[in-house]
This record gives structure tokens, sequence and C-alpha cells, in this order.
């Protein structure tokens, strides 16, 4: 195979941008093999824009065209376990926007799917992965930088968004149409990395407002606390109502600390000695000193290190990745089967708030469903 000839489902904002990646040749070893779009407008637009790439209303026909060798699949999220496992039974490489699906249920079924089909490739859009800052913070957490994790805390609420963003799609912000607000659609990036760099938390407890600052049925407001198996503790926050927002994501370990501001700059405060060490042999005077403008060269050194980032940049290295995964056996960075990591987090977080208690990982998923399944039915 010379060229992967993908597939693109549904073209939106970002399927459309996919294309425009694609056919302006910013992604190596992949060419368009077709547009799929149930839209009759996106058909005039492809025809007029692209009309030497066929064109499909129906993605099983475009599966079985033998047009496409993979596809990416840019459509509500309900949508994703039910295409990524039709496109791999027919030994069609299968690469899923995020969320991997609404609920682990689903989800599972999905990645139970892929396994049998250890010869074609499952991927997932969390193009966060390929971010060199996220990249450097999960080296430095991996490599024991500040230790053993004590606390994370991170603050995403750059998330904004207009009553206009919702109006604009009768599935948007429902339900049965997209499964959630903030948590499927915007801060799945964050829950991957939080659980990719720090792993999985044990426990989550939230408060969660729905329809707080929008005129919605799902939320737009989100605050958890989360407990991980080494008694570590979190708190995760999101909004999409935060039209100035803060994105700042902290680690603190017993050998330092990192704080990541606006993803764009690292801080590592590295402690000269374990923070238990400090605490049974510092003085009072020491202390004081300390407390009083004294020097703390002697408790932390300070690195900071700043990355650029550009829009893109990200999703075609996504792309590159996983036609190098295909053509040439590169490792994938963003297997499919971690798309269900970030979806159990937010089923925990969503359920915690609907029955107002702590949440134990992993979820009773029948459980979940049947909540989910409420919430839907209220909508009708």
């Amino acid at each position: 195979m010379t060229n992967l000839k993908m597939g693109i489902i549904g073209v939106g904002a970002q399927g459309g941008a996919y294309v425009k990646f694609i056919t302006e040749g910013k992604v190596k070893n992949t060419e368009l093999g077709a547009i799929c779009d149930t839209d009759p407008a996106k058909k005039q637009w492809a025809q007029e824009n692209y009309p030497e790439v066929p064109f499909f209303d129906n993605y099983i026909e475009m599966l079985e065209s033998g047009t496409v060798d993979a596809i990416v699949t840019c459509v509500p999220h309900y949508l994703h376990p039910e295409m990524g496992i039709a496109a791999l039974q027919r030994d069609i490489h299968a690469l899923l926007e995020k969320p991997a699906g609404v609920y682990t249920k689903q989800v599972k079924e999905l990645n139970e799917f892929a396994q049998t089909k250890p010869n074609v490739a499952f991927g997932i859009m969390f193009n966060q992965r390929t971010n060199p800052l996220y990249q450097t913070l999960k080296k430095l957490i991996d490599d024991g930088e500040i230790g053993d994790i004590r606390r994370t805390n991170w603050m995403i609420t750059t998330w904004w968004r207009p009553q206009g963003y919702y109006d604009q799609s009768e599935w948007r912000a429902t339900w049965k149409g997209e499964g959630g607000g903030v948590l499927v659609n915007q801060a799945p990036h964050q829950l991957d990395l939080l659980q990719w760099i720090a792993g999985m938390p044990t426990k989550v407890y939230s408060n969660v407002k729905y329809g707080y600052q929008r005129n919605i049925a799902v939320e737009d407001e989100v605050t958890v606390m989360m407990e991980y198996a080494n008694g570590a503790t979190g708190v995760f926050v999101t909004c999409t109502h935060d039209i100035v927002g803060t994105d700042r994501f902290e680690i603190l370990g017993d050998k330092g600390k990192i704080v990541v501001d606006d993803s764009k700059k690292i801080t590592i405060k590295r402690l000269t000695k374990p923070e238990r060490e400090m605490s049974d042999t510092m003085s009072m005077a020491d202390v004081m000193n300390i407390f009083m403008g004294g020097s703390t060269d002697d408790i932390f050194s300070e690195e900071v290190i700043e990355f650029e980032s550009v829009w893109g940049a990200q999703h075609i290295a996504v792309f590159e990745n996983f036609a190098a995964h295909i053509v040439e056996g590169a490792p994938l960075l963003a297997p499919g089967s971690d798309g269900i990591h970030g979806v159990a987090l937010a089923n925990a977080i969503h359920l915690s708030s609907w029955l107002n208690k702590e949440i134990e990982l992993p979820i009773d998923e029948d459980l979940y469903l049947s909540e989910l399944n409420k919430k839907i039915a209220a909508e009708q």
C-alpha cells in the first residue's frame, strides 16, 4: 500500500477540515478516497469542490464500494461504535472521533469486536496525545520526576459556547442525540489526558449543573472530586459559559509539583528532598525563614518549558500516525481501545450527579444505561 485511501463520514465543521487537510497534501501517506454524508447540501458542496472524489449518502455503501481503505467518523457520538464495528467487519481500518461512544457498554462491544480483527487498525482522534507539551508531561510523570502523585487539579473552562452553538442542530446538547454536554463533547480530550498521564481514579463525587447558563437539557457546568488507588485526590472543573476561561493543570507529587498553564507552558518545581523528609527534619526556624521571604533554593529548583501550538497540527499528527501504523507498522499513539477510559470517567461523573452519591469505578453499566434512558425519555 502506497497511500491510505481515507473515507470521511460526516463533513460538518470537523469533517470538512479533515477533507481540506488531506486534499491539500498535509497528511503524509494519505489521500481522500470518498466522502459520505446524509445531507443533500453536503453532496452538492462535495460535487462542486471535489468532483473527482466519490460521494455516498450511505456509509455502508461507501464501506463496500472498494474506494476506501480506512474511515474517520465525524458523526453524533452514539454512532461511533456502530460505524467502527461496521468498518472493522469489512476489514476497513477505523479511526473514530472522540468520544468512542456515549456509554461504556457500547464501547466495550466495539473494543471486544476490534480484538477479533488484530490486523485491522483501530484508532481514536485523541489529538492532544500528539501535543509535545502533554507528551513531555506524561514522560515527566512516568519517569518519576515529582515522585508519587498526591493530588491532581485541572480547571479547564476555555470551552465557551454561545446559545447559537447549541441551537444549530436538533441533536446537539440532548440526551438522545448527543448523550451529554461538555463531558461528551468538549472535555473528552482532558478526561483522556487526565487518565493517560495520572491514571484512572477509583472513586468520583460530582456536582453537575444541567442547563445552568444555557437553554439545554445536558450539562454545562461540572465540578468533580476524585480519589486514586494510592489515596491521592483530584479535582476536575469544566464548563461552557466562561467566556474568558482558565486552563490550568496541576500535579502535586511527594518530590515536587508540575503546573501546566494554557496548554502552552510547563513549570516544574523539583524538591531537593522528598516532602516527608523535609517535614521530619526541618526546624521551625527554617520554616519561618521561608515564610518571611527567605531563599527557597534549599527547598526546590524551578524549570520552565514553553511550547507553541498550531491549530490543526495535532489532528494531522493523529492521521499521519494512523497511516504510518498501517503502512509502516508504527505503534499507535491513540489506540481505539483506549477510548473507553474517558467514557467510563464521564459516565461515573454523570451517575454520581444523578444519584447524588460517590461512585466507584468501574461503574455499574446497566444502572448507568437505565438512568440515561430515563433522561432520554424525559426529553420526549
